[in-house]
């Protein structure tokens, strides 16, 4: 891996021709427009016309709109998104030609490389979170850092921002062990769990994975010293830990409301939080996201201003609007410690109801999670399931969301978005809270319920 990524390094000099496969994506964007800041000739293609190709173009990026062999000619090197496979003409093409293709997650590993301070935030939960409050952090400390979140923040009006300062912070994915693939000056950690086994075996394979990555990390590990499955993952490994415990060494103290608490590093007062973000999970976030700030040096009023300013990523509670009397909000949860996160934090509101309208992500976490998926979703007052988003995969295991239903007594089963829409439209009343639940498209129900009101 290693050594792939050393070779990529010799192909990211100014003047190379880099074209990037999938160059309208969450994460393959912002990398086109890094690379053209560091002075390469960077063309693209994607599938379809989109505001990110749009604004690509408006840059001086050349993208090609459908995937065709030609699209590479005069390029030095290919780098692909992960959605790209080996029978795309254009990876044809390439390996034709003798022109080498490198994966998304290697070229971060080598620009991350350019920076003083590279901020790894990964975990199953919570990343896009967390990275998005570093954000606001470094931004409040003027310190004009480069990011990658693989979500919308306001803040930037985007999911990226190109910086011209020393500090880059990228949300890290585990899956298909992407981020080994970084080289981060402080990691952060989290959270552990089993996901994504369609990929690793079991969850002592997903530790393996997360104590690899610490194991990259150059001038630091911070890490959730509450969660005992971080704590076997990196057994032996040398970290700041975080949390509420007396043990870790950054402590939230003092707390109400999960959104009001004192923070102590070492022993000594850092900062005071006021959080405009709900639920104990977005308190942990943001003690990660302090945490990493006093390892970097950022004075605590500093790192406490940009926290206070952060109120949410899109599709992380995010509120959306009201129907009928009801609150509508939608959330990316899609695992069964997000969807407990999510609803543990929506029950400390004052509403009568909780109607929950949730679109399982991928066949395989469904059936490997599936009593956990159901434990959780009864914890509602009204449950609306739409099948499964399929999402990388077929269904080779033989599981619907009709399973989830026969199994949540008094939760309806829809085929289709627009059922679930007209599900709510029925159903719902004043003094509720919907929540649009899922990894996939489902936050087109609450839009189409919204627009309906």
């Amino acid at each position: 891996m290693n050594n792939r990524i050393e070779e990529l390094r010799g192909y990211l000099q100014p003047g190379r021709h880099i074209h990037l496969i999938g160059i309208g994506g969450v994460s393959m964007r912002p990398l086109g427009l890094v690379l053209q800041g560091m002075g390469m000739i960077v063309t693209g293609s994607d599938m379809s016309l989109s505001a990110s190709t749009q604004e690509l173009t408006d840059k001086g990026i050349t993208v090609h709109i459908g995937h065709q062999g030609e699209n590479i000619q005069g390029a030095d090197c290919v780098i692909r998104t992960a959605a790209v496979h080996n029978d795309n003409p254009e990876i044809a093409a390439a390996r034709s030609a003798g022109i080498p293709v490198f994966e998304r997650a290697q070229a971060w590993g080598v620009i991350m490389r350019e920076y003083k301070n590279a901020v790894c935030i990964s975990g199953t939960h919570g990343k896009t979170t967390t990275t998005s409050m570093m954000t606001h952090i470094l931004m409040e400390a003027q310190w004009d850092p480069t990011v990658m979140i693989g979500g919308y923040l306001p803040l930037l009006r985007a999911g990226h921002r190109v910086g011209k300062g020393d500090t880059i912070v990228l949300e890290s994915c585990e899956y298909c062990d992407s981020f080994l693939n970084f080289s981060p000056t402080l990691a952060v950690v989290l959270n552990v769990e089993a996901d994504h086994l369609d990929y690793f075996k079991d969850l002592a394979d997903v530790q393996k994975s997360f104590r690899a990555f610490a194991g990259l990390s150059t001038n630091g590990v911070l890490a959730n010293g509450d969660d005992p499955n971080v704590v076997e993952a990196l057994k032996g490994t040398d970290y700041i830990s975080f949390g509420l415990k007396e043990s870790n060494r950054i402590r939230a103290e003092h707390i109400s409301d999960w959104r009001h608490m004192d923070v102590t590093c070492d022993g000594e007062f850092y900062c005071h939080l006021d959080l405009q973000v709900i639920g104990r999970h977005n308190a942990l976030n943001a003690l990660a996201a302090i945490g990493a700030a006093w390892m970097l040096g950022i004075p605590g009023e500093t790192a406490a201003r940009g926290i206070a300013t952060f109120t949410g990523a899109e599709r992380r509670m995010q509120f959306k609007g009201k129907y009928n009397g009801a609150d509508v909000y939608d959330d990316y949860a899609h695992h069964p410690d997000e969807l407990c996160a999510t609803i543990e934090a929506v029950r400390t509101l004052d509403y009568k109801r909780l109607v929950v309208a949730f679109q399982p992500h991928t066949y395989t976490r469904t059936k490997a999670l599936f009593k956990d998926f159901v434990r959780e979703l009864k914890k509602a007052d009204l449950v609306v399931l739409a099948e499964i988003y399929a999402a990388r995969e077929q269904n080779r295991v033989g599981i619907s969301s009709k399973d989830l239903q026969a199994e949540i007594p008094g939760s309806q089963y829809c085929e289709t978005l627009p059922e679930v829409t007209a599900f709510l439209r029925e159903n719902v009343r004043e003094g509720d809270v919907v929540l649009t639940v899922g990894a996939g498209d489902i936050f087109r129900a609450g839009e189409a319920l919204l627009k309906s009101e």
